[in-house]
């Protein structure tokens, strides 16, 4: 059967170990568990815009996700597909997996949509975001053809394994609050030494994930480069709607009072249109911009904010790694005196200290968060250094109840009570109210029949599953 000839869906035989099976891939929907026959079994979901049809070839945007919310993921891009006329699929891959056999995976499905469907083959690109961002930056570098990313909250994975000869489009996309902020800044400038195209694009999001707008723009991007290249013909309406439309999004910033943001996006305008226009008056704008009295007091402000920043997190990540292998539960009372510090940042007057606030919070939870894998991943565990890292990130994210349970049950299961029932009542006092959760928790059995335990449930939740009489 032809490619051509499949108007309205598509069919496929798929052999499974038990029997032939035919599966419709159809139109304007996601569909989920593809299967990709291999040795390295692996799956995907895919979602054919409503207008696709097999007599023109069509951009391919895979996107990742390390949790196997990898629908949910791609969902997020299904509007500004439809708008910019894009193939979506996501490969089912998880982070417990290794990097290797995550990559295997998704060669063999993007084979496996190639060979399936009328994809331009200089057309194939990549987005995630967090650990879906670092591992989606990671796909260029290792398995050729792949064009471009778009990283969201995920600065490059390792620079290192950059190489001119195979450049790829990255677009990077992060809140001035995000601890990747900085580092996506000083990758943009290693790019730019490549010869790599690039944008930095930024926004007010609280999450890695920015407003649906910012992913129509990451495609729309990828095309204007396509158009640039001669790999699709130029079409002046739309490269110019697109330019309007920056113009006012920078003009907007202007009049905001966001001079830096209005700058920075200016610079990114640059590389967006260099290939369609001339841009000489743009840069008579950002020549004024940056002769502006303000903007350079606020440069200056950034700036001064960059070079504390930079020092807080060199003494921030010498002295986590002292107390981890040091066991160092005395110095939990010196990193909660460092948050009251931080917050001190975060409500004061100064906005770029506000956001390095909001950085190093960031900073230090993933610090936090990578010990604590470092120290798992071992053949012997250091359940003491798990122990203070638990504790400690109780302290960086106090209102994330997951860290409070794992002390719980580690102080329990090496019967140290005592410690167990304090983070039970940090918890309670924050609003931890999940009997289930606390009841099936792991290596409590003894702790649960205490009557200290007990006491504590019936005063913070009302009713306590074990009624422990006391002699």
């Amino acid at each position: 059967m032809k490619k051509r000839h499949l108007l309205f869906f598509l069919s496929l035989a798929c052999l499974t170990s038990a029997s032939a099976q035919q599966m419709v891939l159809k139109k304007g929907e996601i569909m989920d568990s593809i299967p990709v026959q291999d040795s390295i079994p692996s799956s995907y979901s895919l979602y054919l815009p409503s207008g696709f049809s097999t007599e023109r070839e069509w951009p391919l945007l895979v996107v990742f996700d390390m949790n196997g919310k990898e629908r949910q993921a791609l969902s997020m891009f299904v509007g500004p597909a439809e708008t910019e006329g894009y193939v979506l699929a996501a490969p089912k891959i998880k982070d417990t997996v290794s990097l290797t056999s995550n990559m295997v995976a998704t060669n063999n499905v993007l084979e496996d949509i190639v060979n399936l469907l009328p994809i331009q083959r200089e057309r194939i690109y990549t987005a995630g975001a967090s650990g879906g961002g670092r591992f989606a930056n990671l796909v260029p570098i290792f398995i050729k053809g792949v064009k471009g990313t778009i990283s969201m909250g995920a600065s490059l994975t390792n620079t290192d394994l950059l190489n001119v000869r195979q450049p790829f489009h990255f677009i990077g996309m992060v809140s001035k609050n995000d601890y990747n902020y900085t580092t996506m800044l000083e990758d943009e400038k290693i790019l730019d030494r490549y010869k790599f195209p690039n944008q930095v694009l930024l926004h007010n999001g609280k999450s890695a994930w920015p407003e649906v707008e910012y992913l129509q723009k990451g495609l729309q991007l990828f095309t204007l480069a396509a158009m640039g290249r001669n790999l699709i013909p130029k079409d002046s309406i739309y490269i110019e709607k697109a330019f309007q439309e920056d113009v006012a999004k920078m003009n907007r910033l202007k009049n905001s009072g966001q001079l830096i943001w209005a700058e920075q996006y200016l610079g990114e305008m640059m590389s967006m249109y260099g290939a369609h226009k001339n841009l000489d008056s743009l840069r008579e704008v950002q020549k004024e911009l940056r002769r502006d009295k303000q903007f350079r007091a606020m440069r200056r402000s950034e700036n001064a904010a960059f070079s504390k920043e930079i020092l807080l997190k060199e003494n921030y990540q010498y002295d986590m790694e002292e107390d981890v292998f040091a066991h160092n539960f005395k110095n939990l009372g010196w990193w909660n005196y460092q948050m009251t510090e931080i917050d001190k940042f975060i409500k004061g007057s100064n906005i770029h200290e506000q956001e390095m606030g909001h950085r190093l919070v960031g900073f230090l939870n993933a610090l936090a968060e990578d010990n604590i894998s470092l120290v798992s991943s071992g053949e012997m565990i250091d359940e003491d250094a798990l122990a203070f890292l638990y504790m400690l990130k109780t302290i960086l994210e106090p209102d994330n109840f997951e860290y409070y349970l794992k002390t719980i049950s580690l102080g329990a299961k090496n019967e140290d009570f005592g410690t167990a029932l304090f983070y039970l009542e940090e918890a309670f006092k924050k609003g931890f109210k999940d009997k289930e959760k606390l009841y099936s928790l792991e290596n409590t059995a003894l702790l649960r029949i205490t009557p200290e335990f007990n006491k504590l449930v019936k005063e913070y939740l009302k009713d306590a599953r074990y009624n422990i009489i006391e002699q």
